[in-house]
């Protein structure tokens, strides 16, 4: 498993991210991982995330580029003290990777800002021994 998280204007960001070898064929260059996020507000307003970007990168350098409205379907508001969760995940055609981006989170005033998602490695432990 492996682990990121930063801070922006009160919104931590953590994520940690395995390989899910069942859903996974190496034979035919197809790595799948999961990532779970936590998005924690320990800031004193209340934000609500409504866009998602990321970069994805594999090992041979390739990137590709996600964005679109909220997470999973949702577009969570949290206020002072709240957090959401939820898990999704990546297929590669390396068993190796790495994933950074933003959420787009906006207060009721309309002020917005990007909350950092730190880089964080998508890998199988078991190629990299």
């Amino acid at each position: 498993m492996f682990r990121s998280e930063a801070v922006t204007q009160g919104i931590r960001v953590t994520v940690e991210s395995r390989l899910e070898a069942e859903h996974s064929a190496p034979a035919e260059r197809k790595w799948f991982f999961s990532y779970h996020v936590r998005i924690a507000n320990e800031g004193d307003r209340v934000a609500q995330l409504v866009s998602r970007h990321w970069i994805i990168t594999d090992a041979s350098g390739e990137e590709r580029e996600v964005r679109g409205p909220g997470v999973v379907g949702e577009q969570p508001v949290l206020e002072p003290g709240d957090a959401f969760e939820y898990t999704s995940g990546c297929p590669l055609r390396t068993p190796v990777g790495s994933m950074r981006g933003t959420y787009r989170m906006v207060a009721p005033d309309g002020a917005a800002f990007d909350a950092v998602i730190a880089p964080f490695r998508l890998g199988d432990l078991r190629s990299l021994n």
